[in-house]
Formats: structure tokens, C-alpha cells, sequence
């Protein structure tokens, strides 16, 4: 049954409602995954991926989950058959066969994102110059003209913090984040500058935790919380060398907030953490300056 409301959806999310869903029929027939697996004739972890969205639901699929669970309302099976549908659809970030583009999927249908990072600027927030330094100095060694791709992607999944409804970003720094001078000091000073611009939009809050306030609860990581609409479970994103996770146990959401919650506190105001970010970019400019221009005349 078509929704009036969905203006955030993505295929990604499209099947995380569908399996949010599926495993609460489930549940509610108090049926294991091996069970319905055994009644489908399929395999417990195809059932396993499409509660979790990880893969999507054919119309067969659909109809014999409905009949299983003995659902007989047509507009539930109807709802159900056409979150399927919308799952398969290509989003436009899969064309370019991202490693990440599960991540993107999500990224593309929230709200609301809040954003811890250690070591680098997240993506939202990256210069194109920020971006490709980044992808030039990983070990995969792309050519350039994937380089570019990338950097392409990077900056089109940017239009979700002016679209409208925009996404509300909070993020929260690590001072370290600023010190490491990725591409150098003339794309740091313009990387820096660009975050002073957009904290001044009114959806985007940007804080940074100094060195002087010592050790905090996530030096060791990186974690973004992605809120979607009530039609789909929130969940936590991290990112590092193993690869990509998504935590959506409720202890995992409730620990993850707390985290973020005391990183707000203990990190600098917004207007602080932009005066503290402005003398750092006016180093930067400083250093990539042509000699005999700093200081002026």
C-alpha cells in the first residue's frame, strides 16, 4: 500500500522495513529461521538475509511467507509485496559497484545522522581535494580515472544535506581529526574552511574534542548512528580495516548513544569548536602560502 509520506526511501532501506517486518510476523507465530527455512525448502540463512535486508524477496518469497504466517489481510500482503518490489530497484550509487554501497544505500534514506570520527573528516563533510588524497593513499591502488569515480560519488552523496527535507548531521571530532593533513596544508586549509561553512547551516552541528580534555570513550573508533524514519530500525555504522558493521541490537543502539552523548559533552561548544578549527586552517594557510606572501606586505 503505497505511502504518501516516504521521501527518504532507498531500495536499501526498502528491505530492512521489509525484513523488519518479516521477522516480526515471524516472531509473533513464535517460528524459528530454521523452521520457516524447512518450510520454504530454502537455506536458514536466505530467511536470515532477508530479515536483516542484507538480500531481497522475490513475489514467490513474499507469497509463501504470507501463507506461512497465515496472514490473510490483503492490504498487509499488498504492503508487503510492494516493500519487496521497491528493494530490487537500482539506486543510483549502484552503477558505480561500490565496495560500500550497502553504507550508501542507508546514508541516502535517513534523517538524521550522528557522526564520531577519530582520524579523518567524514565523507558529508570532504572536499573533493580532501576526498581524492584520501583515495590515493589507500592500499587498493585505483587507477585514476576510478580515483575521480569515487571522489564523484563522494561529492553527489553530499546533496542530501540540502535536500528537502535536509539531513540533520551532528558530528563530533577528534582534534587529531585536524592535524592529520591529508593532501597536505593548502587542502587542509580549504577542507577546514569548508567545515566552518556549512556549520553554519542550520542542519549540520559540528564539535571538536581538543587534546587537552584527555581521554574520552571512542579514541579507538569511528561510528555514525543512522536514524531513518519509524518504518525502519535505526542502527549503528562502523567502518574500519575488517570492513563494514551494522549494529542494530537494542543494547548496541542504547551504548552508542550514551557514547555520543558524552562526546558532546565533553567536546568544545559549536562556536568554540569553530574558532578552534579556524586558527588551526589559518596554520595551514600559513604553510601553504607562496613565499614572501605570508604576513602580507
Amino acid at each position: 500500500m503505497p505511502d504518501a509520506h516516504r521521501t527518504t526511501g532507498t531500495p536499501t532501506v526498502r528491505r530492512r522495513e521489509l525484513g523488519a517486518l518479516l521477522r516480526a510476523l515471524r516472531n509473533d507465530r513464535g517460528l524459528t529461521v530454521d523452521q520457516v527455512a524447512t518450510a520454504l525448502l530454502c537455506s536458514p540463512s536466505k530467511v536470515s538475509r532477508m530479515e536483516t535486508g542484507q538480500r531481497g524477496a522475490t513475489p514467490r518469497d513474499i507469497r509463501d511467507l504470507c501463507d506461512l504466517y497465515q496472514l490473510t489481510d490483503p492490504a498487509q500482503r499488498d504492503r508487503l509485496a510492494q516493500l519487496a518490489a521497491e528493494g530490487k530497484q537500482q539506486g543510483w550509487w549502484q552503477s558505480y559497484e561500490l565496495d560500500f554501497a550497502t553504507y550508501v544505500g542507508f546514508e541516502q534514506a535517513t534523517v538524521s545522522i550522528k557522526h564520531f570520527a577519530c582520524m579523518t573528516v567524514m565523507g558529508l563533510l570532504q572536499t573533493p581535494a580532501y576526498a581524492r588524497a584520501m583515495h590515493q593513499a589507500g592500499f587498493q591502488d585505483f587507477e585514476s580515472e576510478r580515483i575521480e569515480a569515487l571522489v564523484a560519488v563522494r561529492s553527489r552523496r553530499q546533496a542530501i544535506l540540502d535536500r528537502q527535507p535536509p539531513l540533520r548531521l551532528h558530528v563530533v571530532l577528534d582534534e587529531a581529526t585536524l592535524h592529520r593533513a591529508v593532501g597536505g596544508p593548502r587542502v587542509m586549509a580549504e577542507q577546514l574552511g569548508r567545515m566552518v561553512e556549512l556549520a553554519e547551516w542550520p542542519n549540520i552541528t559540528i564539535q571538536v574534542i581538543p587534546f587537552s580534555r584527555q581521554a574520552h570513550p571512542a579514541m579507538d573508533s569511528n561510528f555514525s548512528i543512522l536514524e531513518f524514519e519509524e518504518s525502519a530500525p535505526n542502527l549503528v555504522y562502523v567502518e574500519g580495516l575488517v570492513g563494514w558493521l551494522y549494529l542494530e541490537r537494542p543494547q548496541d543502539l542504547v551504548r552508542h548513544y550514551m557514547v555520543f552523548e558524552r562526546l558532546c559533552e565533553m567536546a568544545l561548544s559549536p562556536k568554540e569548536s569553530m574558532d578552534f578549527i579556524m586558527g588551526i586552517s589559518a596554520v595551514y594557510s600559513s604553510a601553504a602560502a607562496p613565499a614572501g606572501e605570508v604576513g602580507g606586505p
